[in-house]
């Protein structure tokens, strides 16, 4: 088992970036979105529906990037970072990222879409923790719309887990399942032995959506293999403003 002389403090975050654009559109938000995440003060930050590129939004946007949206997000503050991307269209891409202040040892997007123009993927990397002897393994998922997709995409991470992750390796999944049914919990048990933070802490999880007024609990962070979690709370603002889902943080101990 990887062993510290010392416990590790850590903080994750996890937040759907609506690809730089707050609800329905209306305005593009990246810059204000990059200082909300700069200000959780996060070791591992886990995107999705990050963009990779957007020509046309390049040249009709003020203030869009040059460089990828993850690479702006991560800019100065998480060295490493590594992107999974999912859907490719005429003008660009989307899909997740894994922003971090630990080196990347290794990182593999899955392509776990189901039949159909939805694309999905888990992007899977392995950390170096300060100290440890083994690496921390940390997956970003974003879960498709329809159930029946999800329960696939779900029994697939599970079996990635089972085959690319050491039983005793501390792992980090995080994302938007999109699991409004809330079966995940059950699967990902039973499947990965893996914990959701807040469903542990408070006996339900965290609502995530819609980002101003939350009802239903789509985003998640499942641990396994650390020797503490416990939920961050996030205030309201700015985040109700900044993304359709409002984002969740958990301090952990490794």
């Amino acid at each position: 088992m990887s062993t510290r002389a010392q416990p590790f403090p850590i903080k994750v975050m996890t937040i759907n970036t609506h690809k730089g654009f707050s609800s329905f559109n209306r305005k593009f938000i990246l810059p204000a979105l990059r200082d909300g995440v700069r200000a959780v003060g996060a070791d591992i930050v886990f995107l999705q529906e990050v963009t990779g590129a957007h020509t046309r939004h390049a040249s009709r946007v003020a203030d869009w990037p040059a460089a990828s949206h993850y690479e702006f997000l991560a800019d100065t503050i998480w060295p490493q970072y590594a992107y999974g991307r999912n859907a490719v269209y005429p003008s660009g891409d989307h899909g997740n990222a894994i922003l971090t202040k630990f080196p990347i040892e290794r990182h593999l997007n899955h392509d776990v879409s189901i039949a159909g123009p939805e694309r999905r993927g888990l992007l899977h990397c392995e950390l170096r923790a300060p100290g440890f002897d083994r690496p921390l393994h940390v997956i970003c998922a974003h879960l498709g719309l329809a159930e029946n997709h999800r329960r696939k995409q779900l029994e697939m991470m599970c079996a990635i887990i089972r085959n690319d992750v050491p039983p005793d390796a501390p792992i980090i999944v995080a994302g938007d399942f999109n699991d409004w049914r809330r079966h995940a919990h059950r699967i990902l048990k039973d499947g990965a032995d893996l914990d959701e933070v807040f469903l542990t802490a408070n006996g339900r999880s965290a609502r995530t959506f819609p980002a101003k007024f939350p009802v239903l609990a789509l985003d998640r962070i499942y641990v396994r293999g650390v020797a503490s979690h416990r939920p961050s709370p996030l205030p309201k603002h700015p985040w109700a403003s900044l993304s359709d889902h409002a984002p969740l943080a958990a301090d952990l101990v490794l």
